[in-house]
């Protein structure tokens, strides 16, 4: 719908460091450190203060104009000093930037020859490097390069144990938790990464902490070579681009691949995953839930039923949310979103047959200028993904359901439930009083019973 133009105008996605930089956080007694720029750090502190109202340290080899014509090796090695002296980390994540990558600093080889300098010193902790440039992939790249290089770096090989791994994709806080509450309930071991529903959803501090509390130790992360079996949600992310895909090919661990599961039939084959690999019925609790969602959606559908919305975000959270809108009644007219794996109209058109007979629009490597231009012409009733949509919302007029990341107009984004039978009823009221409040206040008579 929109013409070929020479730059992208505000881009449906953040920086590749950004996403692992939060993986890290996602790791006990870890470091985020970026080899690149301060402004860098600053940026990605700044999306992640804003959206999880947490304090958030991101370390940096602080380049200069003359770091980057001479290379940034002294600077890392100095940076790893100081951090490890003032935080004492259990480990480091380190992610590369734009300009470090330009450059053709090695930073692996960098990490290697200080660990070798220092070897005979105090304890050091553990490295992990992950290649980010933004200029190859989004946030959600870099997110699942860190997790990827961080099973790299820890897992063992041993005996085979009863555990399985979860890989959760870039969740919020309070789907770690649902996840972890699922697992307790079916008495299934878990090991999950990464795991920052503490670290950036935490309590108060009476003093501050370098290092918040939370996070997957290290030492349970060696086990994941040992795993029954490693659930993986993403329907996009590829083998060769996956920690449970390094797992399988490295140590023979199973590897479960399923989408996000948001709606009734992805949650349904979430909860048969673990009733198959548990030897357990599902729980009443759940099952209490799942009719509860059902009981919501026949309420709902004279709101929601061929209703049209416009959905954007991570592949993987557009696939989801794609499929869950259709199991409601809600056509997504666009389903867009700025990575580029390739991948996203494909696995729609599994879950959405009639995908074109259904005049759906699916763009990917998009930015927030062609979704303008497409809402436009396409005239939704909703805009569904996070806060950098609100222009076009205000300026079109139409209503924003914000989900995922980043949430930085609205409190408590960090709080907000995708996940599981639980997650999908909180969207659906979210969506259904979404629609019901725009009907509302569109009405000359404002009356107060819908």
């Amino acid at each position: 719908m929109s013409t070929a133009k020479a730059a992208t105008q505000n881009a449906c996605q953040l920086c590749t460091p950004l996403g692992a930089c939060l993986a890290y956080r996602g790791i006990e007694k870890c470091v985020p450190f970026l080899h690149g720029s301060q402004g860098c750090a600053t940026y990605i502190r700044r999306y992640m203060i804003s959206h999880y109202k947490e304090p958030v340290d991101i370390a940096s080899s602080n380049f200069s104009e003359d770091t980057a014509v001479f290379g940034g090796s002294r600077n890392l090695k100095i940076g790893l000093q100081n951090v490890t002296k003032q935080y004492k980390p259990e480990v480091i994540g380190l992610a590369t930037t734009c300009l470090s990558e330009t450059i053709g600093d090695d930073a692996g080889m960098i990490l290697k020859e200080y660990l070798s300098e220092f070897k005979n010193g105090s304890p050091l902790p553990v490295m992990i490097h992950a290649s980010t440039p933004s200029y190859m992939g989004s946030h959600i790249d870099g997110f699942h390069a860190a997790v990827r290089s961080t099973v790299k770096t820890l897992a063992e090989e041993g005996p085979s144990g009863k555990h399985v791994n979860v890989f959760p994709n870039m969740v919020s806080p309070s789907d770690l938790r649902y996840l972890k509450d699922v697992f307790e309930a079916f008495k299934c071991e878990m090991v999950m990464l990464p795991d920052y529903s503490q670290t950036l959803d935490g309590g108060p501090w009476g003093e501050y902490h370098r290092i918040p509390k939370g996070g997957t130790p290290a030492s349970a992360l060696k086990k994941t070579g040992q795993a029954k079996v490693s659930l993986e949600f993403g329907a996009t992310l590829q083998s060769e681009k996956s920690a449970a895909g390094y797992l399988e090919e490295a140590f023979g661990v199973a590897s479960y691949k399923m989408g996000l599961p948001i709606g009734i039939k992805a949650s349904d084959e979430f909860y048969a995953f673990l009733e198959k690999v548990t030897q357990t019925p599902l729980p009443e609790k759940f099952a209490d839930e799942r009719r509860r969602l059902v009981d919501s959606y026949a309420d709902g559908h004279k709101y929601v039923f061929e209703k049209r919305a416009v959905v954007y975000g991570e592949e993987d959270l557009v696939v989801a949310m794609a499929g869950f809108l259709r199991e409601i009644g809600i056509i997504p007219v666009l389903c867009a979103s700025g990575g580029k794996s390739g991948f996203l109209k494909q696995r729609l058109e599994e879950i959405i047959p009639d995908l074109d007979e259904l005049g759906m629009s699916v763009r990917d490597g998009i930015d927030f200028m062609d979704i303008s231009d497409d809402c436009k012409a396409l005239n939704p009733d909703l805009l569904i993904g996070n806060s950098k949509g609100f222009s076009i919302s205000r300026k079109q007029h139409i209503p924003l359901v914000r989900i995922g990341f980043p949430i930085h107009d609205r409190f408590g984004g960090q709080r907000l439930h995708h996940l599981g039978y639980r997650g999908t009823q909180e969207l659906f009221d979210r969506i259904v009083n979404t629609i019901l409040e725009k009907r509302q206040s569109d009405s000359p008579i404002g009356y107060t019973y819908m």
